[in-house]
């Protein structure tokens, strides 16, 4: 266990401050996130943190023997060790005194040194207690949860896909066990099962975690401090990602205020200006109008958090069955991926299709999106139905000589494409670039997009949030909430899956599953189980009289969970709420405090001081309420 310490780092490249001035503490069984648009420097400040790149300036400090393990966001290429060779190479911090060990073994088999016999016995128990003769169990336990089988294990690491291989370095440094995990977008490569496994690992995990992570739902019920970098500077702010959303909206709510006045202000300066420039008994004031301009600091709103908006366009008239399966069976060589399938989806149905990677999500979209017919059985559209389909590979659709623009300026105004290129992350000259210079992600939003535009009755989308940030995807999420058509959708994000699904398709090594309600219901019934894989195949191997009456306690159970879990929900908004009105109560007392004719009185400026301590410990008192009540809910 240890404390590290960041102060006053800076960075730049030529003209462009990166970090500024930034500190940060993070201490024993610190559970922290780091926020920021993209550009800002997170993974940057990660870097710098773990020692893997150099700062202008300042300085980092930590506990004598504390042990960091740093995940990077992408581009780890592993050799050909085997799997299981690479994550025994966590356990290598113990190597030295395993030689010193067998060193003293051979000294005192030819001489007694009763010195040398306390050291070795040291040794031992050091190692002991330090679980290293547990390393193997430790190895599978946590592959296995990342989505590893045994016979995985054995393979070497160069046969696996990129994402897989982020996937053996995730698990290599959770093998680690080091004193503080900095994790850059850990989630990005896993499927559900392997996202609520690590969840639930981070939650008894000893030591802290600081990391970067674009899923909302499992900041939430990980993290319970927030450090926004934004132009630069790193603020810390208290809570969970929502709290702290809340937190910054206020924020941003005045500071959208004070955009208004400072730009109503600027127009009255230039107005006077304009008006004077040439008249000599104002040149004084006009040069004084011009300094101040130019001393104003600009208000800016930090991009990650600004208010994206995208709509659909009006889906064209469907039948009530939009997709008809029956008797589907679908094969690879001799993997059967399908057998005997039914499923109907209705119109207005939000079908979230989820599971462990490579279990067959993609192939059933595209079997349903008419573009593999190398099946049995059927699967067909209703009459008239029209589709929007995103694939993980429809960037590859693109035409690379286009602009950004030009791929997409057919489906509606200038000002409208203009728009929705934004709410996509594509902004100023960004929408001029060719789509051949563009990194893989931005790709993939383009991509995105372009299907999106066009009118659709049914969409049909493939992990569409992978290449957004949580504010792209609250946009995308809103939009479509406020969809009229019907949606089957892949997704891993908890908090995606929570907001749009109404009914839930598992696939597993099992028959697939269906769970019609939310997805709390069904994350509990995953928790629930030892192995998540078992969970789909639990209601077709038991008896119907058990299935149903245990299907019943369930439900009840679920349905007393959600009434408790809605009514906390309610208390923590109503609570954050008050906590915001008591910081503009601190803030108006602040003010009056900074009044030449309060500071000035005695009396007045010792009423204005009790006044504010008691604002303080008001809101102390409601935080720590609100974190009872958050903790109440994390826990269910």
């Amino acid at each position: 266990m240890g404390i590290l310490q960041v102060q006053n780092i800076d960075l730049s490249f030529g003209d462009r401050t990166l970090l500024s001035n930034v500190s940060l503490t993070i201490g024993e069984h610190a559970r922290a996130a780091l926020a920021g648009g993209n550009g800002e420097g997170k993974s940057t400040l990660m870097k710098i943190i773990a020692g893997l790149m150099p700062c202008d300036g300042g300085t980092i400090t930590r506990t004598r023997g504390m042990r960091v393990s740093y995940l990077p966001q992408s581009d780890i290429v592993l050799k050909d060790n085997s799997v299981y060779d690479e994550l025994e190479k966590a356990f290598s911090r113990y190597q030295e005194n395993l030689e010193r060990q067998h060193e003293i073994e051979g000294v005192l088999s030819h001489n007694h040194s009763d010195a040398l016999l306390l050291e070795l016995h040291n040794l031992q128990e050091s190692l002991l207690e330090s679980g290293y003769y547990d390393r193997e169990q430790k190895i599978f336990a946590i592959s296995k949860g990342l989505g590893f089988s045994a016979g995985d294990l054995k393979r070497p690491c160069s046969e696996f896909s990129g994402g897989y291989q982020m996937r053996i370095a995730l698990a290599k440094v959770l093998c680690e066990d080091p004193d503080l995990m900095m994790l850059d977008e850990p989630t990005n490569y896993l499927d559900i099962d392997a996202r609520i496994w690590l969840l639930n690992y981070l939650k008894t995990y000893r030591g802290s975690v600081f990391l970067v992570c674009h899923d909302k739902g499992f900041l939430d019920n990980t993290v319970n401090e927030v450090y926004e970098l934004f132009n630069s500077k790193l603020t810390r702010y208290s809570g969970n990602y929502t709290f702290y959303e809340n937190q910054r909206r206020l924020e941003i709510e005045q500071l959208e205020a004070a955009y208004k006045r400072q730009q109503a202000e600027i127009e009255r300066t230039e107005q006077f200006i304009e008006r004077f420039r040439y008249k000599a008994t104002k040149s004084k004031q006009v040069q004084s109008r011009i300094k101040m301009l130019d001393r104003l600091e600009p208000v800016v709103v930090p991009s990650h958090l600004k208010t994206l908006h995208f709509s659909f366009p009006e889906p064209p008239h469907s039948p009530n069955d939009m997709v008809v399966i029956e008797h589907l069976t679908k094969r690879y060589g001799s993997q059967v991926v399908f057998k005997d399938f039914d499923m109907i989806v209705t119109k207005g149905q939000r079908l979230a299709v989820t599971g462990h990677n490579g279990i067959g999500k993609s192939t059933l979209l595209r079997i349903i999106a008419q573009q593999d017919r190398d099946f049995e059985g059927v699967a067909r559209l209703g009459t008239g139905v029209k589709i929007g389909y995103y694939a993980q590979d429809t960037a590859d659709s693109l035409d690379m000589d286009g602009t950004v623009f030009s791929q997409v300026g057919a489906y509606g105004t200038e000002g409208a494409i203009r728009n929705a290129l934004g709410a996509f992350l594509f902004s100023g000259d960004d929408i001029n670039k060719k789509a051949s210079v563009l990194s893989g992600g931005e790709r993939s939003r383009l991509a995105l997009l372009k299907i999106l535009l066009q009118p659709a009755s049914l969409l049909i989308l493939d992990e569409p949030t992978n290449h957004l940030d949580i504010n792209a995807k609250d946009m995308l999420l809103r939009a479509l909430q406020e969809y009229k058509g019907t949606i089957i959708f892949v997704s891993h994000d908890a908090y995606f899956i929570r907001a749009i699904a109404d009914r839930i398709l598992y696939l597993s090594e099992n028959p697939p599953a269906f769970f019609n309600g939310d997805y709390d219901y069904f994350q509990w019934k995953l928790n629930e189980a030892a192995e998540p894989a078992k969970v789909a195949g639990a209601a077709v191997k038991a008896a119907p009289e058990v299935a149903v009456r245990t299907e019943t306690i369930d439900r009840a159970e679920a349905n007393r969970i959600r009434n408790r879990k809605g009514k906390l929900k309610t208390e923590i908004d109503s609570l954050m709420s008050r906590i915001g009105e008591i910081e503009d109560k601190i803030r108006e007392t602040d003010a009056q405090m900074n009044m030449e004719e309060n500071y000035s009185d005695v009396h007045k400026i010792s009423d204005l001081a009790n006044r504010r301590k008691a604002l303080e410990e008001e809101r102390e008192e409601l935080e720590a309420l609100w974190m009872e009540k958050s903790d109440e809910l994390e826990s269910m």
